[in-house]
């Protein structure tokens, strides 16, 4: 019974403010902390609405305890929950705070050495704040992402391929076999018989792996095969791309 009044008075609270307020608030919360990334000549935080929504379910289950922490019994994990909420990343981070105002959630993180690190931290590009606002103060997350794109087969095949005709090398007629080839552990598919062959998961379509550049440097290869397949790990939130090159 108890429980429930909490939830009713913690409703009666969020009712108090319109979802129009709310999102300004939340805004401001993230104009400040790109007010402090400024300062230290680093690009600004764009919105993310599924980081947002994970910051947001977490908000209000910290505005229903006796203290603030990033997980609570029975809650899944920062990634787990980012994840589910739909944001893809390569890292992720977390602040927490409770206080009377934006500005005043702002300063305390900034004086906070590990809250200032993850505000200021250059590898970040995305956040998500969720607030609560319960007896004058603010029950605050911010949520951060170095956010990364959800893309399909075609589009990273594509991003490899450009890397590897950068490289001198052209494209083979099909992808098919480099498909078949990125889900097996071993071998390769259909009835060619490629001189290299490199399987690997990453998070960086802009750069091709040590090895396949050094096999590529041998100029003992003329074409290629790009082929991407599926991680295995849609929504654990960290999103990584799995891909198989074959040299000819």
């Amino acid at each position: 019974m108890r429980k429930q009044l909490c939830m009713i008075a913690l409703a009666a609270a969020m009712l108090a403010m319109p979802a129009w307020a709310q999102q300004a608030v939340e805004r401001e919360v993230m104009d400040l902390a790109n007010a402090d990334r400024a300062q230290q000549g680093l690009t600004p935080l764009k919105w993310d609405p599924a980081l947002a929504q994970a910051a947001a379910d977490h908000a209000q289950l910290m505005a229903q305890q006796p203290a603030l922490s990033h997980q609570y019994p029975g809650e899944p994990d920062l990634v787990t929950r980012c994840g589910a909420a739909g944001a893809h990343f390569r890292s992720i981070a977390e602040n927490v705070a409770l206080a009377p105002s934006p500005q005043a959630l702002e300063k305390e993180w900034m004086n906070s050495a590990p809250h200032r690190a993850n505000i200021l931290n250059p590898a970040m590009n995305v956040i998500g704040v969720g607030l609560v606002k319960k007896g004058g103060s603010y029950y605050a997350v911010e949520d951060f992402a170095d956010g990364v794109a959800q893309l399909g087969p075609e589009q990273i095949e594509q991003k490899i391929a450009q890397l590897l005709q950068q490289r001198g090398l052209q494209p083979a007629p099909s992808t098919q076999d480099a498909r078949q080839t990125c889900e097996m552990q071993h071998g390769s598919a259909g009835g060619s018989t490629p001189g290299f062959i490199m399987r690997w998961e990453g998070t960086d379509l802009t750069r091709l792996p040590e090895v396949l550049e050094q096999k590529i440097a041998t100029h003992q290869y003329h074409k290629a095969a790009v082929g991407a397949c599926d991680s295995g790990n849609p929504s654990q939130g960290f999103t990584t791309y799995k891909v198989a090159v074959m040299l000819y």
